[in-house]
Order: C-alpha cells, then structure tokens, then sequence
C-alpha cells in the first residue's frame, strides 16, 4: 500500500505503519488514526481504499509531509546558514 508515495509495512498496525511516512511521528500518527475515525488496532493490509482515501486526504489537508516537508526544512537551514 502506498500513501504518500511512501510504502508502508503490511503487517503493521496502522498507527506503526503511517509513522514510515517522513514527517509523521508517533504524536502525529494517533492523531491521523483518531480524526479518520479508523480502529488502530486494525493492520495496514485491512484499510479498504476508503480509509486510504481518508487518511490521504486528512494528510495533505493538515500536515507537511515527505518532499514538501523536506523543502521547507532545506529552505529553513539555507535562510540559517545566510544569516
């Protein structure tokens, strides 16, 4: 399964799984997990594509992720280094 361009472990459970995504800690992951309104004991290889959708979705709504993320902090270190 792919969220994020990122492939995340089958076997783990959702909360592990999505904190495989640069920029999602385990803090961030129960967050995702409970506004998805999605079980965490359930295991990545059971979400039905309606709960990949919502998690995408809830994602790119409200966070900073991978090469977004990994821009802004490149631009926050390149700004520091000027100064």
């Amino acid at each position: 399964m792919r969220i994020a361009g990122i492939n995340i472990p089958d076997n783990k459970r959702v909360e592990v799984a999505l904190r495989y995504i640069y920029g999602v800690g385990p803090a961030r992951a129960v967050q995702i997990v409970k506004a998805t309104n999605i079980s965490p004991d359930k295991r990545a290889k059971d979400l039905d594509a309606s709960e990949v959708n919502k998690i995408k979705e809830f994602m790119e709504k409200n966070f900073k992720i991978e090469g977004e993320l990994r821009s802004v902090i490149k631009q926050n270190i390149g700004m520091l280094k000027e100064l």
